[in-house]
């Protein structure tokens, strides 16, 4: 009889330590899809300021806004991977600062999935 008591206690070792290397194992799978989200977010924030910034520059050295997105990856090197983001650049007049706007693709404006 004293040998089943051992094993008894040797199996809620066990089960413990199964317990806890799986509550471990939850944790870093749910902590790193939300370091996913927020480097993704991150990009595309760092992709808006980017392109600001440059049109901000152009009207500086120019003394106009771009005409286009497409101008500012000629002359001003920004770079965006378009299989990625889609960049909404919305110009209204020459002297009047446009609308840009930075949107993940895969997903609505509100940051849920399509």
């Amino acid at each position: 009889m004293h040998l089943y008591r051992k094993k008894k206690k040797h199996l809620l070792q066990w089960a413990i330590a199964l317990g806890l290397f799986s509550a471990a194992l939850l944790f870093l799978i749910v902590s790193s899809s939300r370091m996913e989200e927020t480097v993704k977010r991150e990009q595309q924030e760092l992709l808006t300021d980017a392109v600001n910034q440059a049109v901000v520059n152009c009207y500086a050295m120019e003394g106009r806004y771009p005409e286009s997105i497409q101008y500012l990856i000629e002359n001003y090197g920004i770079q965006v991977d378009f299989g990625k983001y889609a960049v909404s650049y919305e110009i209204f007049a020459e002297n009047i600062k446009p609308h840009v706007k930075v949107i993940r693709l895969g997903e609505t404006e509100n940051g849920e999935g399509i």
